[in-house]
């Protein structure tokens, strides 16, 4: 689903340059749930938004469902990302003046084709699923980090895209919003088939996934299949 070959991605001041990535070799396979773990500015978050085609490699491919990405306009790239990425971050960035619902409706204003109706039964569809159908009238200043995060995962789900990129889902909620998020990540995950890829700093939640990948100074030094854990409970 996601493959980076050769990776490098550098950051260039006119006093100093910095490494990001360098020598990035990762596939993750359709359906799978990956974790990526290391140090505060190992590079994990650059590599996660070079998958998602927030951010542009110095050098190497980026391959998504098969696709080899070989132009970098915007408009382009917006549209592989509304039709096939669903972003989770760990500050939610919600629109604080829009209500739930509204929130969630948002990735398909940027769809052509579907109705108002249909943009509004879908997002209540996504609330449903991660247990918030009755917050569609609230607003983000009205709900508790957990549900905020619901919310965003939600939206993330709204195009039904085939894969979630989650940067730190849980790094701003107690142990056990954290869990019930995990949850939802994994019934996703093997329910649906999505491929996800989350950036943790959090061992146990990475331990859960399939997955685990670490980084240190922009390198990737192991990956191992994780068994035992791979459930939701």
């Amino acid at each position: 689903m996601i493959t980076l070959s050769n990776i490098e991605k550098v950051y260039q001041t006119k006093s100093i340059e910095t490494v990001a990535l360098q020598n990035v070799n990762l596939m993750v396979p359709k359906g799978e749930f990956l974790s990526i773990m290391g140090p505060s500015g190992c590079g994990k978050s650059t590599l996660l938004n070079i998958m998602g085609l927030l951010d542009i490699p110095t050098s190497g491919t980026v391959e998504i469902d098969g696709h080899v990405i070989r132009s970098y306009k915007d408009k382009e790239l917006a549209h592989i990302r509304n039709q096939k990425i669903g972003f989770v971050f760990q500050s939610y960035h919600l629109v604080s003046d829009l209500s739930v619902l509204d929130n969630v409706e948002l990735p398909l204003l940027y769809r052509s084709g579907i109705s108002a109706s249909e943009r509004t039964q879908r997002a209540k569809h996504a609330l449903e699923k991660v247990g918030l159908s009755a917050r569609t009238k609230h607003y983000p200043s009205q709900l508790s980090g957990g549900q905020r995060q619901r919310v965003a995962i939600a939206r993330a789900l709204i195009g039904q895209p085939e894969i979630i990129l989650a940067d730190e889902p849980t790094g701003n909620l107690d142990s056990v919003m954290g869990e019930e998020i995990m949850n939802i990540l994994l019934e996703l995950n093997q329910q649906d088939g999505t491929t996800i890829v989350m950036v943790t700093h959090d061992e146990n939640m990475a331990l859960k996934t399939e997955r685990l990948v670490r980084f240190s100074d922009g390198q990737q030094v192991s990956d191992a299949k994780m068994y035992g854990n791979f459930q939701a409970v």
